[in-house]
């Protein structure tokens, strides 16, 4: 499976830096593809180790898999805040995961309720 394009729409208050606000978006938007459809942790039954504990075992998203990825900030400044700004390190990442699980249910007809979404959950 792989994830076509993704569009993010953020209120993020006032954009001090749009360059690396957008930076932090699709930032999160990637981490939100991996944790959709690969990073997933395995144990080892009999020592309860994790078997996947190196970046050679454990999947994460690589350039190949970050889709065309748009990002537009929508709203107004935050009034609590006087500078007007809110934090939007992470916020990217929080709706992709789901938006993933639903294309997929959409796509196929299938509600895969835990993560990673593989092709052999689907099947």
């Amino acid at each position: 499976m792989r994830v076509a394009r993704a569009v993010s729409v953020v209120d993020g208050g006032r954009i001090l830096n749009e360059k690396t606000s957008v930076s932090q978006i699709i930032g999160g938007t990637v981490g939100g593809i991996g944790m959709a459809l690969l990073e997933e942790t395995v144990s080892d039954e009999p020592s309860g180790r994790i078997a996947n504990a190196t970046l050679g075992d454990y999947l994460v998203p690589v350039n190949a898999d970050v889709p065309d990825t748009q990002v537009a900030f929508v709203g107004s400044p935050d009034p609590a805040n006087p500078i007007g700004t809110k934090g939007i390190g992470e916020i990217g990442r929080v709706g992709i995961t789901p938006a993933v699980a639903n294309a997929v249910f959409h796509a196929t007809g299938r509600r895969i309720r835990s993560l990673p979404t593989t092709i052999e959950k689907v099947l």
